[in-house]
């Protein structure tokens, strides 16, 4: 990234409050790049339930009876200086989402209705950082989103990262050449860092020719004879997708 290690670039980024958007299929190691950038890190895993109170905190019951208030990821991280992922940032509601975005403007604040109207100040420190994954069912990257993170960076698969895991050399290439087809628009799906580490786990417990079929089943049914045909070129054998068979 920018002739950078990627964990410094992100770092960079930090040390100049420039809030960053990473995108890509799901698997590629968004979040694991992020948590190996940011020790400090606190996520926010987001869904389309998340809600307000995710982000600043709700009034809980306290253990002596009656109610306090306790501060969510938002306002720790505002507070202490640290690193916010929020993880599927675009499977949040905008209007959720909305708490945040002053936050990242200029005033670095934020109002906790819920609690007295309180006024949050970030300290030096706070950075923000989201992950997004286009094309997944009701990820939406709306414009106020979009606009608030200036640096937007696409995270795919390192195929040579795969081969220093000892990832098997064929099940590479096999990902590399679906990889292609996808970037040319041939397929929709090609295998990405957490289906290959699974393949290994899979291989290691059931052996090589279950975790090949594997493969193939967990293709959408859409690309799954291309990706057979790819996976019989490489392997030089025809390949059905996992299957039971003798229950003895």
């Amino acid at each position: 990234m920018a002739d950078l290690p990627d964990v410094a670039a992100l770092r960079r980024l930090r040390d100049a409050s420039v809030p960053a958007l990473l995108y890509g299929p799901p698997g590629t190691g968004k979040t694991s790049l992020v948590e190996a950038a940011f020790p400090d890190l606190i996520t926010v895993a987001g869904d389309g339930d998340t809600a307000v109170a995710d982000f600043v905190g709700e009034y809980t019951q306290a253990p002596g009876g009656g109610y306090e208030f306790v501060y969510g990821p938002l306002v720790t991280a505002m507070t202490e200086g640290r690193c916010l992922l929020i993880d599927d940032a675009t499977l949040i509601s905008p209007k959720v989402l909305a708490v945040v975005y002053p936050a990242l403007d200029g005033r670095r604040q934020i109002t906790v209705k819920a609690h007295k109207g309180e006024t949050i100040t970030a300290a030096e420190g706070f950075y923000v950082i989201a992950g997004h994954n286009p094309g997944v069912h009701g990820a939406v990257l709306t414009e106020a989103l979009a606009s608030r993170f200036a640096a937007q960076i696409r995270v795919t698969t390192d195929y040579d990262l795969a081969r220093t895991l000892d990832i098997e050399p064929r099940v590479v290439r096999v990902a590399r050449n679906l990889a292609r087809r996808q970037d040319s628009g041939e397929i929709g799906w090609a295998p990405q860092l957490r289906e290959l580490i699974a393949f290994q786990k899979i291989a290691g417990v059931l052996g090589p020719e279950a975790a090949v079929s594997n493969l193939l089943g967990i293709a959408p049914e859409e690309d799954r004879d291309v990706v057979a045909e790819v996976v019989s070129a490489v392997y030089g054998r025809a390949v059905t997708p996992l299957a039971l068979g003798r229950q003895i």
